[in-house]
């Protein structure tokens, strides 16, 4: 069984199809990307599963559960973690307060619990510490945790969201062009973090991403959207070599590919 599972997900916007009876089965530590061009739906399809928008129509299942109604707190606490295109950090908060928030996203006590110190926070303080901090060092960012997040270069922000969607203790990461904005350095460091995701945690990923050569490195499969129609799905190397994908999506000759 699939750890997600979309059936004909449909989204309309009044006359306009942004998705159409979309299918997808994504696999328990699957790195699955979605490409397309501007206003394929991509980033739609991503807000049906994270829950910040309802379908017109459709299923969507999730480690056996139908989610597609359930608002997206709770999907949080099954276990699906949204890393948005910008930067969205708690930015009046320092980078290891940022990922403990994380960690409280998960669970049943509130933001509150961090701040005021209740009885039962205090007994957890420590075990809460130790993991954000383990956090902090898979993504290399132990000797900022008290620094501002809001002053951290670009490519260490988009760290800092992965690190904090972590603590949520997710199973499933949407991550909306986790790559947009960097350099080839920080690109490289971000797509070896994504992987050592999959491989030693487990986590499996959904990738809305433009760079091309980064998807075919990075991805296990990919899908093709077009108008939210999919219209390719399969490996990366022959996804990009289809026709009707060069023409939809690319708009190139197939030697740039």
């Amino acid at each position: 069984m699939a750890l997600l599972e979309i059936r004909k997900l449909s989204r309309r916007f009044g006359g306009l199809a942004a998705v159409s009876d979309l299918d997808l089965d994504i696999g328990q530590g699957e790195i699955f990307g979605l490409i397309g061009p501007n206003g394929a739906g991509k980033s739609t399809v991503l807000n049906m599963i994270g829950g910040t928008l309802t379908p017109t129509s459709g299923r969507i299942i999730f480690n056996g559960e139908d989610i597609t109604k359930l608002p997206p707190f709770r999907r949080t606490r099954r276990g699906i973690a949204r890393v948005f295109q910008r930067d969205v950090v708690f930015r009046s908060l320092t980078v290891l307060e940022n990922v403990l928030a994380g960690s409280n996203l998960s669970s049943k006590s509130g933001l509150a619990d961090i701040f005021i110190k209740t009885p039962s926070m205090r007994n957890r303080e420590k075990e809460m510490y130790e993991k954000a901090m383990e956090m902090l060092r898979f993504v290399n960012l132990v000797q900022q945790a008290d620094e501002m997040a809001v002053n951290l270069p670009h490519g260490n922000q988009r760290a800092l969201c992965l690190a904090i969607a972590l603590a949520t203790k997710a199973r499933l990461f949407l991550l909306d062009e986790p790559l947009t904005g960097m350099n080839n350095e920080e690109i490289e460091a971000m797509m070896c973090m994504i992987k050592t995701l999959r491989d030693e945690k487990g986590v499996t990923n959904i990738i809305v991403e433009h760079n091309i050569k980064a998807v075919k490195g990075l991805c296990d499969r990919i899908a093709v959207l077009d108008y939210g129609k999919k219209i390719a799905e399969g490996l990366p190397q022959e996804v990009v070599a289809n026709k009707n994908v060069i023409e939809a999506y690319l708009g190139v000759e197939e030697s740039a590919v």
